[in-house]
């Protein structure tokens, strides 16, 4: 494998020498300058060769691999309706719902301008128009790997015309649990093929097994190896297991945080920690593998727009969120694996901008992040929790929802008066029972 250090040269989108078509859609997107990642990326997938990119993520990568596949399918674009005349020739890999459609958003914005097709594919809906899109015949497919093989089982999709891979977030998709469903992918395709991998961090084991199904790959790294974003501060409270919720909201208050994405390591302790804010009046709402893609898609949306405070995800849930003014990342319970660290805190801080990156460390947790400062070469700055200043007069009663269709008892939670205001927060929460106390800090 090579390694590759920074171009000098292009420095304007003009001088990668794209095609006309893509220079147009990239300019009207407003972008002048091609990042790190997309200066040392886009030449040498012109030039054909297979790929390792390691970048931070926020940094543009899509624009990476997208914008030189799409120039060099350019000469089979066509306006035919025959779908013979639009087999699949790139393939895009992600492992999670959310970033293949954030991808996908971006192939059609690259793409504008050219008769090419292309569609997304993902688990968690019917999959009749997934169907209809791939029968009519696409050139550009992005997916991600259990659906893909669903559709290629029922002969929906072949794949033996592609001619360009690439694997966005290769670290995840070589993780254990995808690798079977790549290997079987992979035996779907042809041998002569160009392929890119994707990914903010690249250990050992994962370099040894790319090299298995690469050729003669250039790794291109822009960022110091395993390193975090240098935009995100990064600080960590030591708390106990029981007061954790109580330090996250402190923080919140203290730091003025208007908005924040809440990390958990399962599914069950992002549900716990959703209902314990609810009932605390918190617009808060949870998100994870489990939730139907319909409530995933609205909750997203409704965290873009502000109507949620904070969103408790799980970590393969929150791959592919793209919020550029993400103000902070809480590890309200740390990862076991040191790279998930890497991308929790890749949220915030993105596209130039400065970040906070939050994580209570329970005692148990002290070995988590003893890995995770090894990964990233630092130390994490172990703060006290901000102390609340003493109350200087009684709160007034919180004024009750003027649009809520039933009144509701002055003794009924914050969160069950609100509803009516958010709906957004409710759909992705269980109800909570009026009368019912806070559970304690031991549930």
């Amino acid at each position: 494998m090579t390694e590759f250090s920074a171009l000098e040269a292009a420095n304007t989108f003009e001088e990668l020498n794209l095609a006309p078509e893509l220079l147009s859609a990239v300019l009207a997107l407003g972008y002048t300058v091609p990042t790190p990642i997309q200066k040392e990326a886009i030449p040498l997938v012109l030039a054909g060769r297979d790929l390792m990119a390691q970048a931070q993520t926020g940094t543009g990568k899509t624009a990476a691999f997208a914008l030189p596949l799409l120039h060099q399918i350019k000469p089979h674009a066509n306006a035919s309706t025959s779908p013979a005349r639009h087999p699949v020739r790139a393939l895009v890999l992600t492992p999670t719902r959310e970033l293949a459609i954030q991808v996908h958003e971006s192939v059609v914005a690259y793409a504008k301008n050219l008769p090419l097709r292309s569609t997304v594919v993902y688990g968690g809906v019917n999959m009749k128009e997934q169907e209809a899109d791939l029968r009519a015949g696409v050139e550009v497919v992005v997916a991600t790997p259990g659906r893909l093989l669903d559709h290629a089982g029922s002969k929906t999709t072949l794949l033996n015309r592609v001619q360009f891979l690439v694997i966005d977030e290769a670290d995840r998709m070589l993780d254990m649990g995808f690798l079977p469903d790549l290997k079987r992918i992979l035996d779907l395709l042809p041998a002569k093929r160009q392929t890119l991998l994707f990914s903010a961090t690249f250990n050992d084991e994962i370099t040894r097994l790319a090299k298995s199904f690469l050729k003669d790959p250039i790794k291109v790294e822009v960022a110091r190896k395993n390193s975090a974003t240098e935009l995100v501060e990064q600080v960590a409270h030591k708390v106990a297991e029981d007061d954790k919720m109580d330090a996250l909201l402190r923080i919140v208050q203290m730091r003025e945080i208007s908005q924040a994405l809440v990390f958990t390591r399962t599914k069950l302790s992002a549900d716990k920690l959703g209902r314990r804010l609810q009932r605390r009046g918190v617009e808060v709402a949870v998100i994870h593998g489990d939730k139907a893609q319909v409530d995933r898609i609205l909750v997203l949306e409704g965290f873009k727009q502000g109507k949620i405070k904070l969103l408790v995800a799980t970590d393969i849930a929150a791959r592919g969120l793209d919020i550029v003014d993400l103000p902070c990342v809480f590890n309200f319970e740390l990862p076991y694996s040191p790279e998930d660290y890497v991308h929790r805190i890749g949220r915030t801080g993105r596209a130039g901008m400065s970040g906070l990156a939050v994580s209570l460390v329970a005692p148990a947790e002290e070995k988590l992040l003893a890995g995770v400062e090894r990964f990233i070469d630092k130390r994490l700055e172990i703060s006290p929790l901000p102390t609340l200043p003493a109350p200087t007069h009684v709160a007034a009663p919180v004024k009750q929802a003027e649009t809520a269709a039933v009144e509701q008892p002055d003794s009924a939670p914050v969160a069950y008066r609100r509803r009516a205001q958010e709906p957004v927060c409710a759909l992705f929460l269980p109800p909570v029972p009026p009368a019912k106390p806070e559970a304690p800090a031991t549930e």
